[in-house]
Order: structure tokens, then sequence, then C-alpha cells
């Protein structure tokens, strides 16, 4: 009998050594831990963990320690702020053979793959609660027990929605996927957009997204990256789930206040008529960059547009504030998205099954385009393997070695060709199943691909 296990997560915690200032005090440094587990158990493994940091920080100073690899498991190690470590310890599938026990299939695990996750989790804490600094230096109740309890409240609920079976190369690369639209279109979503903000001036950022796909944003790459992420894995799934099981209004019914547009609110008042029905808009920190700041997340939805707009913490978000932009947003943005959907008709060009599919990123924009995933809400919707994708994640890993340009062609057992070009902070990936090819035919290949897919904006 065979059976195979997935990755899972055994262990995440989160300490600052630094509030354990003598013997006895151990306790003092943890601030999160999961799953529940004896105090001797929690301060065994911190302990371990710090040990393991120390240690190889005697090797290169100022260089922490990322991973740890044993065989059972996979040690993960993030510095988010000074002091404070993130450490996520996954457990290496196995294939269990009644007569040979248990066989550990450590590639299968990707360090960097892991370490982007271990990220992510943090950014998504501090997108909605904060940094860490911040919650204990909050002049109005800040305090190591507020930490706690914020990281409580929120990774109880956030961990348990890792899909650590279905990560790839997209974790490690938190791109945007843009839609590209000709330039009257383009103005027209800029122009609208501005007036937004010019008629209310509670409103200090916006976004404007298509089909999961950014057409304008306002706000810096790095916090649209954390936003991005939240709507299109999180938040839109499951306001279109709640739809279609009738929790909500039917996808193409007109809104319910008023019956000239189809707009609905995502965050916030599911009807006008019913005021105790205002529902939550999220508080937000962004500008880390810079100052952060914290603003409510007012999400609202027509036909396949979605707008995120950012409004002053200091806005009472009332039941007129929400009729004032309804009535609007909703016509407005109704007429704008059929304009939008009329350019996008205009430019898709249906092609036949084709055994080759790409993947690019360009690092300056955090732009990606992928014909290798067929949606981004990381649900293992991808049309090659698994073993395809660890390769790419490898050569990517390897990009030092190419300097700022090159390439690498591989070819797996299972004849698939697998290449990686990268020029000018672009990276491109393109995969091909081809049994008889040679490696010239290869190359002519991924330059068609290229000429034809990326002319304008892939410098090979």
């Amino acid at each position: 009998m065979t059976s195979k296990s997935e990755i899972t997560l055994e262990h995440f915690y989160i300490f600052n050594g630094t509030y354990a200032k003598k013997e006895g005090e151990e306790e003092k440094k943890i601030l999160y831990y999961y799953p529940e587990k004896d105090i001797d158990v929690q301060i065994k493994n911190i302990g371990l963990s710090e040990a393991i940091i120390k240690f190889t920080e005697s090797f290169s100073p100022g260089q922490p320690c990322d991973y740890c690899h044993t065989h059972k498991t996979r040690q993960i190690y993030y510095q988010p702020e000074p002091n404070f470590w993130m450490v996520m310890i996954v457990g290496v599938p196995y294939i269990y053979k009644e007569r040979d026990g248990n066989k550990y299939q450590n590639d299968e695990v990707s360090s960097n793959v892991c370490q982007a996750i271990l990220k992510q989790t943090y950014m998504m804490f501090r997108l909605f609660m904060g940094s860490f600094e911040t919650i204990i230096n909050d002049p109005e109740c800040g305090s190591v027990m507020l930490l706690k309890l914020k990281l409580e409240h929120f990774y109880s609920r956030y961990l348990l929605s890792l899909k650590l079976n279905n990560s790839d190369i997209l974790d490690v690369f938190q791109g945007l996927q843009f839609l590209p639209l000709d330039k009257i279109t383009f103005l027209k979503v800029q122009c609208f957009m501005n007036l937004v903000e010019a008629m209310f001036t509670q409103i200090k950022y916006t976004a404007f997204l298509y089909n999961d796909q950014v057409v304008w944003s306002g706000l810096e790459p790095e916090d649209m990256q954390v936003v991005y992420n939240y709507l299109v894995s999180t938040l839109l799934p499951a306001h279109l789930e709640k739809e279609l099981h009738g929790g909500s209004i039917p996808r193409n019914s007109p809104s319910p206040f008023t019956s000239s547009h189809y707009g609905k609110f995502v965050t916030g008042p599911a009807s006008v008529n019913e005021p105790s029905l205002i529902g939550k808009s999220p508080k937000v920190f962004i500008n880390y960059s810079t100052k952060p700041v914290s603003l409510y997340l007012v999400v609202y939805r027509a036909l396949s547009a979605t707008i995120c707009l950012f409004v002053d913490k200091k806005t009472s978000l009332l039941i007129d504030f929400f009729k004032s932009l309804d009535g609007f947003l909703g016509p407005q943005l109704t007429t704008l998205v059929s304009s939008v959907a009329e350019q996008c008709s205009k430019h898709v060009i249906i092609t036949p099954e084709s055994c080759t599919k790409y993947l690019y990123f360009n690092k300056l924009n955090l732009a990606y385009k992928s014909t290798i995933h067929l949606d981004n809400r990381r649900c293992s919707n991808v049309l090659t393997t698994p073993e395809v994708l660890r390769i790419i994640t490898d050569i990517y890993n390897d990009r030092n070695r190419l300097k700022e340009a090159g390439e690498v062609i591989i070819k797996t057992i299972s004849d698939y060709w697998v290449i990686g070009k990268l020029s000018n902070l672009r990276e491109f990936f393109v995969v091909i199943q081809q049994k008889s090819a040679s490696i010239i035919e290869i190359d002519d290949e991924v330059k068609r691909l290229c000429e034809k897919q990326l002319k304008s904006i892939f410098f090979h």
C-alpha cells in the first residue's frame, strides 16, 4: 500500500528576544504561537530558532538567516522589523510505503516560495492591523499585550487560509495583472477616478480593476501589491460566491439604491433602505515607505469592474455618505464599464490550444502575465506539471548568475523544455512540450513568442 502526504504547516510563531531580559523570563518573548502547545514546548522551539539565527550570524554578519533544512521539515525565518522574528516550520511531504516506510520528498518544497508566503503573512497583517512597532507605540492604548491580542485575532483565521500545496513562483513575484487599454479608454478611466477624488475630498486614493486586472491605481506599487492580493484571493471570490448562493443581490440585477445602474458595495451597506445593514468597511494601513496612514477601504463593484476607495479615517461612514457615493458612482461606472468591455472584446484573439506556455514578470512595475496559470486565486489552476513550476522557481533563484541579462534552457525527462530569459529586470519563462525538437527549434520558438506576445515590453 502506497500513500502520499501534502505540505503541512507544522508551526508558526512570532517572538522578540529582547523581551526576556534574564533567565526565567523566556515566556515574555513569545508573542504568538500556532498551534497551541504546552508553554515549555513553545519556549524550547523558539529557543532553538534563536540559537540557529545567532549561530548563522557569526558566518555572515548583517545577513540574517533565511531558512534551515532538515530531513522532515523546512524552517523559514523572517525579520520584518528590528528584533521581531517570524518563523514558519513546514512539514515536507512524504510517500508512505508499507515495506519501506516514509520517503520524504524534499525537492517538492521550495524555500524561496515558503519565505515569500511568510512575508505575505506579515504584509497582510500590517495592511489591516499596522506594523508591530506602530501597535506597541500607539499613544492611546499601545502595549505588547495589545500586539499579542491583535496577532491572535488575525493569525488564528488567516493561517487556516494558507494554500501551501498550491503555491509556486507567483507567490514569489507577488505581481499585478494589468489590463492594456487603448489611450482613449484609459483616459476615460483616469478622468473618472480623478473626478471621484475631486467630488469626494474624503477619498485620498483610488484604484480601478476590471476582471481582476488593474487598470488604474493611485497607490504606491508596494501597497497596491498587498491590496491586490487581498482583493483577488479573498474579498472578491467571497463576494461572488455569496451572490451565487443567493446571499446578496443577483449579479445582473439593478442596485437596491437606484434602478438606473448595476453598482453595489462589496464593503459597506447591502441596502440603504436598512441602516442596520450598513456593514463594515475595514481599516487599512498604507504608505510605510514615507509615513504610515490609516484609511477606510470601501470597495464598490459594477458588473466586472471594481473600484477601491481609500477614505480618510476621520470620515463618518454613515448611510448618507454611501448614498451619495452610490448615486454618483453607479450610473457613470455602469457606462464606463461598457466602454472598457467593448475595448476588451476587440482585442480578444481566440487561438488554438498551444503546447507553448509562458510567464512574464517585470520587476520595475510588478506586472506579470501568464498563460501557465488560468487565474491568480491560488486554486491550482495551472496548465503544466509541479515539476516544471519547481524548475521555473529554481531558474529564478539562480538569476544572480545571469547578472543583467542571460538565458537558461533545460530539458526534463518528461520532454518538457523550460526556458528562462532575463533582460532589463524583466523575466520571461517559456514551457514547451515537444519531444523531438532540437535546441535550435526551441530557440526559434522562443524568439517567435517574444516577437508576438511581448514585442513592446520585453527587450530581448
